[in-house]
């Protein structure tokens, strides 16, 4: 299913692993954030394949990424993994609202 340029199939694949998972997850915590920071963060990975990784988000529009100097930096395009989960979501459960249980421990978090 594509929509608007995106492509829920490569975007799932995106999503397919656990290091991906991880990168966004950090720039949904932490934002914008240079490629050295993300590598630190990965002390079993290389930065060529951390480049890798960010390089498959961005060619799937999940990521955003700008240059500063001799610097990238890379920060969550929140509104394409929006759309994305939503697209999903219309797939799989037509006709249902989205709602999103927070996981015990998140909701203990938030409050």
């Amino acid at each position: 299913m594509t929509v608007a340029g995106i492509d829920c199939v490569a975007f799932c694949r995106a999503l397919g692993d656990a290091t991906r998972q991880d990168i966004l997850q950090m720039l949904q915590k932490k934002g914008e954030l240079r490629v050295n920071d993300i590598v630190a963060a990965f002390e079993r990975s290389s930065q060529p394949t951390i480049s890798h990784h960010l390089k498959i988000l961005k060619h799937e529009g999940l990521v955003n990424s700008r240059r500063e100097g001799k610097e990238i930096l890379y920060s969550l395009n929140a509104e394409n993994v929006d759309e994305c989960c939503g697209m999903l979501w219309a797939k799989f459960a037509p006709g249902k609202l989205l709602s999103i249980r927070l996981p015990k421990s998140a909701r203990k978090a938030r409050a």
